[in-house]
């Protein structure tokens, strides 16, 4: 049976549950196991859970609660790392480019170049429909709306012929950016100590991550996944997961390259053209943000 991985609020805390249709089952109150309260517990011995998991989600049309009457938060509510990949679609490289009055940049394969990733606190995580607080000290806050992977495997030098079997599988997520923060403006532009990634890119709220996780075995082709990004109504991000410069299995093997993957690990694998800084336009309190990605759901934040 098909079903999404899910986090819900719960009076005992954040609980792993099961979306079936319009219907929610908590996994640990079907099994009583105590690894299965949480979507990393779960994660941690995945191939080995999904066959249970399936059986729980055939109790959510007669045990389950109504989807419209749970609190869903990040599918995964602490995970381990949040890498994001940076310039990876060649649509936004270009266009940023030619906002600053340079040509479109050479693809990084023809250089011998590999992905690179910056991170994201799990501080910086917020829920499905939550609204997300304006960060005080910036002026230039951006969207970028991101196909997110849930690594579901242990691994370290992983080939990238190999990379999906430690997917899990895939969400939505949205790599808020404070654009004028990113530099120290009284740094020259020749130092290395010019970038400040903590300040552009993390602050509370700033990874809207959800509304759940659709297994990898459901996603036919995570190379041709449509991007919508629409703020308040108005389409902004329109384009498809194909444009990625480095794709899903280069990330993976990349990044294991250097670190260990593990179960729970979420990569957010870049942004393509649309976002507020190629135009000189940025978010406001009380915008709301919705994003769909093919069949992965909508997930909506709104800036507070």
């Amino acid at each position: 049976m098909s079903f999404k991985l899910a986090s819900i609020e719960t009076a005992k805390g954040p609980r792993a549950a099961l979306v079936v249709g319009d219907r929610v089952i908590e996994v640990a109150a079907v099994t009583g196991r105590e690894e299965d309260r949480t979507a990393l517990g779960l994660l941690a011995d995945w191939a080995a859970n999904l066959p249970r998991l399936e059986a729980v989600a055939k109790e959510a049309a007669s045990k389950g609660q109504a989807l419209s009457a749970v609190k869903l938060l990040p599918p995964v509510t602490n995970p381990g790392a949040i890498y994001c990949a940076g310039a990876n679609y060649a649509d936004h490289a270009a266009a940023m480019a030619a906002r600053s009055g340079s040509p479109p940049p050479a693809d990084p394969h023809t250089l011998g170049l590999r992905s690179w990733h910056f991170m994201k606190s799990m501080n910086a995580l917020s829920a499905p429909g939550a609204t997300v607080a304006m960060q005080p000290h910036a002026k230039k806050i951006d969207w970028e709306a991101e196909l997110a992977v849930v690594i579901g495997k242990k691994g370290r030098n992983i080939a990238e012929a190999d990379a999906l079997d430690y997917v899990a599988g895939y969400t939505i997520a949205n790599d808020l950016s404070c654009r004028d923060l990113g530099t120290r403006e009284a740094i020259p532009p020749t130092s290395g100590f010019r970038h400040d990634w903590v300040a552009h890119k993390n602050w509370e709220g700033s990874c809207p991550l959800g509304p759940w996780m659709t297994l990898k075995s459901d996603v036919k082709n995570e190379r041709d996944l449509k991007i919508i990004l629409e703020i308040n109504g108005v389409v902004k991000q329109d384009s498809n997961s194909g444009h990625m410069i480095f794709n899903i299995h280069e990330q993976i093997a990349d990044i294991s390259r250097n670190i260990t993957l593990h179960p729970g690990d979420v990569i957010l694998t870049g942004t393509p053209s649309g976002v507020g800084a190629e135009r000189g336009e940025f978010l406001k309190k009380g915008d709301v943000i919705k994003i769909r990605i093919g069949d992965l759901g909508e997930l909506v934040t709104v800036m507070g």
